[in-house]
């Protein structure tokens, strides 16, 4: 027995793994293949029965692994982060979920014939969608930046709230059921001691991180040792209160302000990855086929009021006051697939609901997944085509991630954002993390290529990777990571190269993107340039001023870096590059030699200029001196001809003498005759 329960701990080990890598690799949530997985090894072929395998212990194990994963997106409700990220997320996590489990709870309780209590909470337990869903689905999908922010956000927030809607519906249902206790006192004290003893349990861990009291080696163990025997003595002083404490004490710590759980959240969630395989796989292996079957057309009806009905209705209410067009809102109104949170958490109460014979428990699980099942593969399946057809996908990603926040990084942000170009810097440098932010620029502080950078970076907009970074070891995983993801064309990085020994030397495929503003250029190079003072510029190249009359101005140690076209295109310069069309925005590194050659270039084209504007004035004064003769010419010219009009008129009879001469010459004939 002892050799069985070994081998399944490893077969669930290695499928959880192998079930992770197929959603990385054909860019689906993680949930369906591990589902899949978990379908096939219990119902479908019965290798896998974690009841009669694990006995006793798959309780506990379940509760530890709920209570760990509650605790860690606790952790990342910072109550700040949702007012920074806009009124749409502020208003779903609160109103709209309000609305969803109204909705969801009132439709179970009709169309399934569940008791209130147990309505309630399966609204509660589905309310919430989780990044480990949402994330994958927009990669694909590639919606606008405002939709996938909120999307995303949204899932990251609406985590711990809804789990802690679900613990408190949950401990009601306990008290209420147990007639030997007082409803309002049990449900006090189970508040009283959970909100308690978690605040005061962050607070003193708080303490702990601030002051640095323990090693640095054994904080993120220490923490996860101390939430555990919390959650353990919570539930021992007050049966259920545990899951609450737990997630009071993550909130708590996630607002105390000087207490740093970046590391803390990170190795958290390293280790959730792990429950979050493990657990679903052996939920989804003790599913009955037979009971989601059962639910009939009142399961199907339920699941269509949470896609068609609930989630409109949250959106429609919660977009009051945006300035969310109508199109944002139907895409939103079809992204909201739940995931793994709902799955494990419901499978825990079901199993102490059960335990106290509460009517309609066992339903709760296979009516979970028929909504898990039922949203991410329907979405998945259809996002892309609405968002296309609402026309709000993002189009062609111009965006860049640099990897590396030095000041030359952080100088060609400022030009990029000045430009609309989308950036975002990301360095486990805090110091330089903390000058970028004074700049205004969109950082992420940490591995780019985490477990946590997958769920929290943004990389809505962004289509290139440029790797940066003095981290020789960490440059080739971020590197092939996003090479992942994007595509091997889309990540180029500095050729910091350097010829050792053969235990040293790079493979052939990374030096292929080591071309990064040219094949010689490396992190030292630029920042030695940048320590001695050489600056970043922006130069219009026309058919007046082309790349040619830029490298006469700047000289041959100009390096461009980047260049922007009329549409709108971002062009990274990378390999040997040396021309580039007109009518394009180049952005180039300009050291200290190319400076002072462009102010000797400058001053022969002043000294060009000013000897120039000499001639033309010398020319000018020709011309002006020629045209005064000539007009003078012309004026004497003109004077001599007058002067001669004059003379022939004067010599001319006048008019009254000629007609005088007529009539004594008409006399004279008149006597002859007579």
């Amino acid at each position: 027995m002892v050799e069985k329960i070994t081998g399944m701990l490893a077969l669930i080990g290695v499928l959880s793994l192998f079930c992770q890598w197929v959603g990385w690799k054909l860019r689906l949530p993680a949930i369906l293949p591990l589902l899949l997985c978990g379908l096939m090894l219990g119902p479908a072929f019965g290798v896998l029965n974690p009841d009669e395998i694990f006995g006793d212990l798959l309780f506990p194990i379940i509760s530890l692994g709920v209570a760990v994963i509650l605790f860690e997106g606790a952790l990342t409700l910072n109550f700040k982060e949702i007012k920074d990220h806009g009124r749409m997320v502020t208003h779903l996590v609160s109103i709209g979920m309000v609305i969803t489990w109204g909705c969801i709870s009132v439709a179970t309780f009709y169309l399934l014939n569940f008791s209130w209590e147990v309505a309630l909470l399966f609204g509660a337990l589905v309310v919430v969608t989780g990044p480990t869903v949402i994330v994958p689905m927009l990669r694909s999908v590639r919606p606008k930046s405002q939709l996938a922010s909120i999307l995303r956000w949204e899932g990251i927030v609406i985590d711990p709230i809804g789990a802690l809607l679900a613990v408190l519906v949950f401990e009601y249902i306990t008290v209420s059921g147990d007639p030997t206790s007082h409803v309002l006192y049990a449900l006090g004290s189970m508040l009283t001691l959970g909100l308690g003893l978690g605040a005061a349990s962050g607070y003193l861990i708080g303490q702990v991180i601030r002051r640095n009291l323990l090693p640095h080696y054994l904080r993120n163990t220490a923490v996860l040792t101390l939430m555990l025997g919390i959650f353990v003595g919570s539930n021992l002083l007050q049966e259920e209160s545990g899951l609450l404490t737990v997630t009071v004490m993550g909130i708590w710590l996630a607002n105390m302000r000087g207490v740093d759980i970046a590391e803390i959240l990170e190795f958290k969630e390293t280790l959730t990855v792990l429950l979050i395989s493990a657990l679903f796989i052996l939920l989804a292996a003790r599913l009955d086929s037979n009971a989601m079957m059962d639910l009939g057309w009142g399961g199907v009806g339920v699941l269509a009021v949470t896609m068609l009905v609930s989630r409109p209705l949250s959106i429609w209410v919660s977009g009051i006051g945006t300035s969310l067009s109508k199109a944002d809102k139907w895409f939103l109104c079809w992204i909201a697939p739940r995931g793994i949170v709902a799955a494990a958490v419901s499978s825990l109460f079901a199993i102490k609901l059960e335990a106290t014979n509460v009517q309609g428990a066992d339903a709760i699980v296979p009516l979970v997944f028929l909504i898990i099942i039922g949203t991410v593969v329907i979405q998945s399946l259809t996002a892309g085509r609405w968002a296309k057809y609402l026309g709000v996908t993002s189009g062609s990603a111009q965006g860049l991630l640099i990897f590396g926040a030095s000041k030359f990084s952080r100088e060609l942000a400022k030009i990029l954002k000045a430009k609309d170009i989308k950036v975002l810097l990301a360095d486990s440098n805090w110091d330089n993390i903390r000058l970028a932010r004074m700049d205004n620029i969109p950082v992420y502080f940490g591995n780019p290529a985490s477990e946590h950078a997958e769920t929290y970076m943004d990389l809505t907009g962004i289509g290139r990777v440029l790797i940066m970074s003095p981290y020789k070891q960490l440059n080739p995983l971020v590197t092939f990571y996003f090479q992942d993801v994007l595509g091997s064309k889309k990540v180029f990085g500095l050729n910091n190269a350097e010829q050792g020994s053969a235990r040293h030397q790079l493979s052939e495929t990374y030096k292929q993107r080591l071309c990064l503003f040219g094949d010689a250029v490396s992190y030292a190079k630029i920042a030695s340039q940048m320590a001695k003072g050489a600056q970043l510029k922006v130069t219009n190249l026309t058919e007046n001023f082309t790349f040619e009359h830029f490298r006469k101005r700047y000289g041959e140690t100009a390096l461009p870096l980047v260049y922007l076209t009329k549409e709108g295109k971002v062009v990274i310069v990378s390999g040997n590059d040396t021309q580039f069309p007109n009518g394009i925005e180049l952005i180039s590194l300009l050291p200290v030699e190319a400076l002072e050659e462009a102010k000797i270039q400058q001053a022969i084209a002043e000294q060009e200029a000013i000897a120039a504007q000499a001639k033309a004035a010398e020319e000018a004064a020709l011309a002006k001196a020629k045209a005064e003769e000539e007009a003078e010419a012309e004026a004497e010219a003109e004077r001599q001809r007058l002067e001669q009009q004059a003379k022939t008129k004067a010599e001319e009879p006048s008019q009254p003498e000629v007609e005088a001469q007529d009539d004594i010459n008409t006399s004279d004939e008149t006597l002859v005759k007579g």
